[in-house]
């Protein structure tokens, strides 16, 4: 068994439920990882500055495939940036006009942006998660910026039905993914986590079967199939269990920490 690359998805899979991990036993992994040439890849639906902010040591030397594989980093230089046509974004938000229970962040790769009639509350919660989030009058009139995805927020109850709607409504624009939550992405079709992680493998010549994937959202369902060595939470959706080789520990349990201490023996 040769791992040469290690990609973790972030919410619900490396982070625990308050949004934290255990940082002195990452860093002595991480240790390990750079002795033994094994690059360290951060995969996960979020804005590459929030996901930055939880490494603050060594992101300038690690990878980022961020916005669900839209907008890919390395070493703090940028290997890749998807793009949605303006004409697309305001056919996608007019269909979005007609979901009155979901809260919409449009996501670009200098910032994500939200209506200015958007609640205190959702904004903060959207700031979790997108470290620069812009309010905006019309979110049709945002143009100097490459927009690549948009994250979708519906009641949990909702988002299944949600899901199934937008994928009937929106055809082949787009394609909507869970991500956990009540939280749905709409990302470019074929631009996912495994396309991400394909750009950083070319640049470093690992094959798929020197990678190691974890993950617990239908957003990594791609990067789970793609990844020779597979794992998904005990706490992850149903049909990304399927996807994956093997299910560990859940996030509140250390699972990822846990099982990369155990590839790198």
């Amino acid at each position: 068994m040769t791992i040469k690359m290690i990609a973790v998805d972030m919410d619900g899979t490396f982070l625990n439920s308050r949004q934290e991990y255990d940082r002195k036993k990452f860093n002595e992994l991480y240790q390990k990882m750079k002795e033994q040439n094994i690059r360290f890849v951060v995969a996960s639906g979020n804005q590459y500055y929030q996901l930055k902010s939880f490494f603050p040591e060594i992101a300038h030397e690690i990878a980022f495939v961020a916005e669900n594989g839209a907008y890919v980093v390395n070493e703090e230089k940028e290997l890749f940036c998807g793009q949605i046509e303006l004409k697309t974004i305001h056919e996608i938000l007019a269909i979005l006009a007609e979901f009155k229970d979901g809260h919409i962040i449009l996501c670009g790769k200098d910032s994500a942006y939200v209506s200015e009639h958007e609640s205190e509350e959702f904004v903060s919660y959207g700031r979790k998660y997108y470290h620069r989030l812009k309010r905006v009058p019309d979110l049709t009139k945002v143009v100097n910026d490459t927009l690549f995805k948009f994250a979708l927020t519906f009641p949990e109850e909702q988002a299944a039905f949600v899901l199934e709607k937008l994928t009937e409504a929106l055809g082949d624009k787009i394609v909507p993914v869970s991500s956990g939550h009540g939280d749905i992405d709409l990302i470019i079709p074929g631009i996912h986590k495994a396309h991400g992680l394909v750009k950083l493998q070319e640049q470093w010549g690992i094959s798929n079967n020197e990678l190691a994937a974890f993950g617990d959202s239908g957003n990594d369902i791609e990067m789970l199939k793609h990844a020779g060595y597979s794992y998904v939470m005990s706490n992850g959706q149903p049909q990304v269990k399927v996807a994956a080789k093997e299910i560990i520990l859940s996030n509140d349990e250390n699972g990822v920490l846990l099982k990369i201490e155990e590839l790198l023996r």
